[in-house]
Formats: structure tokens, sequence, C-alpha cells
């Protein structure tokens, strides 16, 4: 018995862009047991990177906001009780992520999504960036945090 021949088939991976970009609409659920710190019975918001994204970029320069508070303000936005906090972290990273490529192709960091007026540079997402905490500090620092 001959084997089928294999397929090395390559998938592109996808740039944090394109992560960013991906076409998705926000859906707000109702969720049936406790998930974090949201009880069971609530609506939640479930944002997309999109949401997250344009969201950061309506933030003043000057002004930082915790993810509690931007969970909280998407939530009212969108007749939700409550935002995912896990999707919604991961989507923080994705726009920090897409950002920093924005700007290592030559895009002026005034162009950006400012990401540093969310993320903490003592925060666990500030340890996972594929950048480091210095461009946190650094814009943290020229904003004067």
């Amino acid at each position: 018995m001959q084997k089928p021949e294999s397929r090395n088939i390559m998938t592109k991976k996808k740039t944090w862009i394109e992560k960013r970009d991906l076409e998705k609409k926000p859906e707000v659920k109702r969720i049936e047991k406790d998930f974090a710190d949201i009880p069971a019975g609530s609506t939640m918001l479930i944002p997309t990177p999109q949401l997250v994204n344009e969201f950061i970029k309506s933030i003043s320069k000057g002004r930082s906001l915790d993810i509690k508070t931007i969970r909280k303000e998407l939530a009212q936005e969108h007749g939700a009780e409550y935002t995912c906090p896990v999707t919604t972290g991961i989507f923080l990273r994705i726009v920090a992520e897409a950002a920093f490529e924005e700007l290592q192709n030559g895009k002026n960091i005034e162009a950006i999504t400012p990401f540093w007026r969310v993320i903490d540079p003592r925060s666990t997402l500030a340890e996972k960036l594929s950048f480091g905490r210095e461009l946190l500090l650094e814009m943290r620092e020229k904003e004067d945090f």
C-alpha cells in the first residue's frame, strides 16, 4: 500500500497589522456562568481589534486610561454590562504590536495608535511585547505621565 503524497503547504503567518485590521463585528452576549469578574446572567461585549484600536486612538495626548476603564467605557458604548477581559487584553496586544510594525515600516510616531496611553510599563502585557518596555517608557515620558 502506497502512502498518499504529503503536501507541504506553507501558510503565511499574518502580520500584527493584518490581525488588527480583520473585518469582524463586536458581539454582545449573555453569559451563563461566572467568568473572570463578570457574574452569570450579565451581558458581555466581545470587542474586536479594530474597536479597541479606535478607542485607543480617541484618547487625548497626555491622558492615560487603564484596561478596566476601557472595558467599562466600551461596554457602555455597546449596551453591555461588561466587556470581555480576555479578548480585550489580547486585542490590546495586537493593537500595540501592529502600531509598532507601522513604526518599523516608516510611519511617523504621531500617526500610529498611542498604545502607551493604555499599557502600563510594569504590566505583564508590557513584558510580552516584542519591542519591550522602552518605547512605552519613552512615550510616557514625552507625554508627561
